[in-house]
């Protein structure tokens, strides 16, 4: 009963923060946000200080019913991944594939090697720990698709601009995994002393990367031979749901062969994988992917209330320099990276210009990879992933709004319709 009042309340205040967004002209993703962290543990711990309208005990218990829905969040991430991987059109990526491949290769890399450079020289002069340096700049990588799509497809957005944001977002995953996974082996080196593997460096993370995209495509085309039997929309909407679940679900399985070999498959790549090959298989997938849209405005605007709730504003005092270093450089490196590889590629002015903009929330992987470090690198772990809650919080609250104003600025915003919650 607790859990489900404490949802009815996210979902409220979720909805009326929209009203708010709409006067203000601010993204609805925003408002979530907000209102997670309006209602959230962190900040009712910090209105207790003064008031003390509850004890200690309740206030435990709310945290712990909060950290308790993260299979909301899980669900909520497979169907995100599963509205990016429907972009994957093969007749319009044979015409842009070389091109997303490259600026999604310039954009990671150039996040990673600004990070670790300002970092490593931070570290040299303060003598901070150098694993931490490597281990943010692998992190820099990642790019939380949730708050961009949202943004999309509340004003309606369409456009080069994208057009190519949409998959390199998605393919952001699969270079960030691997990024992560090597720079993270060469910082346990610095930290513990342990050995560089070839398996920690490259069998791990290639497995993880392939074995998630043929996870993926095996469970699309199970369920597209198995909406074969379906002609109703409805039924067809259940099965999508349905294997989006199977997909979340076979992703939180660690798979570990003899000594050397460990891995996990990544949500984001088995769900987009589900949507590419369905909607490349099935003729008619449009007719049934509407409806999914119409299923998941609960879902997501739940996920971002939550995401609000969970930020602990008590970490921002900690966090000191590095901190800010990281969101400043992070940010120079997604906009000149993907600046740079938007011009190899010839595209479009508007996409040159502004794509690096769109490129900048983080959230889910990025916290994911964050909590890997805090496991196994001990205080230096904890370090790192406080710098990574920080960040965070400050480009899911702005990130969304550089989005709209890039959108617009790129002339791809259209009219929204006002009759329903825009995601």
């Amino acid at each position: 009963m607790k859990i489900l009042l404490v949802l009815f309340a996210f979902m409220l205040l979720g909805l009326l923060s929209t009203r708010l967004m709409k006067i203000l002209h601010l993204p609805n993703v925003t408002g979530y946000l907000l209102s997670g962290l309006i209602i959230g543990p962190a900040m009712l711990l910090l209105v207790n200080k003064v008031t003390n309208f509850i004890t200690t005990e309740e206030l435990a218990k709310y945290k712990d019913i909060v950290s308790g829905l993260t299979i909301i969040t899980d669900v909520a991430l497979g169907f995100i991944a599963l509205s990016i991987g429907v972009e994957f059109k093969l007749e319009a990526m044979k015409h842009t594939g070389k091109k997303i491949v490259i600026i999604t290769l310039f954009q990671c890399l150039f996040a990673v090697i600004l990070v670790d450079i300002a970092l490593i020289i931070y570290a040299k002069v303060t003598g901070m720990n150098m694993a931490i340096a490597i281990v943010l700049g692998a992190i820099a990588s990642a790019t939380a698709p949730a708050a961009t799509l949202l943004v999309v497809r509340q004003y309606n957005a369409k456009g080069p601009l994208v057009n190519t944001l949409l998959p390199v977002v998605a393919l952001d995953d699969a270079i960030g995994l691997m990024a992560f996974s090597i720079s993270f082996a060469i910082a346990k080196v610095y930290a513990t002393g342990e050995a560089i593997t070839i398996y920690a460096v490259l069998i791990n993370p290639l497995l993880e990367i392939v074995l998630s995209i043929a996870c993926g495509f095996v469970c699309g085309l199970l369920m597209t031979l198995v909406s074969k039997l379906f002609k109703s929309r409805d039924n067809n909407s259940i099965l999508m749901v349905a294997f989006t679940f199977l997909c979340v679900a076979l992703s939180q399985i660690d798979f570990k062969i003899g000594e050397h070999i460990e891995f996990g498959l990544s949500s984001l790549l088995v769900c987009m994988m589900l949507g590419a090959t369905y909607t490349n298989l099935k003729k008619d997938s449009e007719r049934f992917l509407h409806r999914i849209d119409e299923i998941t405005p609960p879902i997501f605007l739940l996920f971002f209330v939550i995401s609000g709730a969970g930020m602990d504003l008590s970490i921002i005092p900690s966090v000191g320099l590095i901190g800010v270093i990281y969101i400043l450089v992070r940010t120079a490196g997604k906009y000149f990276g993907a600046m740079v590889g938007s011009r190899i590629t010839h595209s479009e002015p508007s996409v040159s210009k502004y794509l690096g903009i769109t490129l900048l929330p983080q959230a889910g992987v990025a916290i994911g990879m964050a909590n890997i470090a805090k496991e196994a690198l001990g205080d230096l772990g904890i370090r790192i992933y406080t710098i990574v809650l920080f960040s965070t919080f400050v480009y899911e609250i702005v990130g969304p709004l550089l989005t709209k104003w890039a959108l617009t600025r790129a002339g791809e915003i259209n009219r929204p319709s006002e009759e329903h919650i825009h995601f």
